[in-house]
């Protein structure tokens, strides 16, 4: 019951994610938007954490062990519960990727390389509109528009740092080392992705090679024995009669 659950569901809760997105980038991209744009805004975010929370609620259900499920799902219980704790924006982020995430890792269809892809666009995006949200009242800040967020959290995933853009606030650098510490992460993540690519296409390679070698040893194995065998039922070959060289009539 709650893998057929989790695979029915799967599709709705990425789209409530991806609306989760949009729903938080208007009022950082758009700070001037009207006020009901802003509640609205918010009533969305607010939506999606609750049907995340009422999946995790249900899965909860139909685990057959709920000990057992609460222990093995950690992530999922700290996203349910960590936007209870403080009302913040940048907590309901963090619970919503938290699920997206995990639920995105037990689809059988994804696989490693497009989630790999899924996970530095989303970073790269929420990091952005994050840290532009903290850094773009504070007094002292340099970064101001959402092209100079793009361009820190893209320099702070790939572990460059320029220093041009720099997060001047307390908040503002624990996201920086939150988007350093996931670039560092995906970047391992993709390298060894890569290496086990080359290591498999090693393998099989090697896995024809010696299925040509094998064959090859039994058709010569099967060729001896029928050269055995046609010796064997070949008829000895006749021994030539010795005729007698003609003589010569005596003169």
């Amino acid at each position: 019951m709650k893998d057929r659950w989790e695979k029915r569901t799967q599709t709705p809760l990425l789209a409530l994610a991806v609306a989760f997105g949009v729903a938080y980038a208007v009022p950082i991209v758009v700070p001037g938007a009207d006020p009901w744009v802003h509640e609205v805004c918010t009533a969305v975010e607010w939506l999606v954490w609750g049907a995340f929370a009422v999946d995790y609620a249900v899965r909860l259900v139909l685990a057959p062990g709920k000990w057992h499920f609460v222990r093995s799902h950690p992530l999922d219980l700290l996203a349910v519960l960590l936007p209870l704790v403080q009302p913040l924006r940048l907590l309901r982020l963090v619970s919503t990727l938290l699920l997206v995430g995990r639920r995105a890792r037990m689809a059988p269809q994804v696989t490693l390389t497009t989630y790999v892809a899924g996970a530095v666009v989303g970073l790269m995006m929420f990091g952005s509109l994050a840290v532009l949200h903290v850094e773009r009242g504070a007094p002292g800040g340099n970064i101001k528009t959402l092209g100079d967020a793009v361009w820190w959290s893209f320099t702070t995933m790939t572990t460059v740092g320029y220093g041009d853009h720099a997060p001047t606030t307390g908040l503002g650098r624990v996201l920086a080392v939150g988007l350093m510490l996931s670039g560092i992460a995906l970047l391992g993540v993709v390298t060894a992705n890569i290496a086990a690519w080359f290591i498999s296409r090693f393998e099989r390679d090697d896995e024809v090679e010696r299925r040509h070698t094998a064959l090859l040893e039994a058709l010569t194995h099967e060729v001896m024995e029928l050269r055995a065998e046609v010796a064997r039922l070949s008829p000895p070959p006749e021994r030539p009669v010795d005729v007698p060289a003609p003589t010569s009539p005596r003169s």
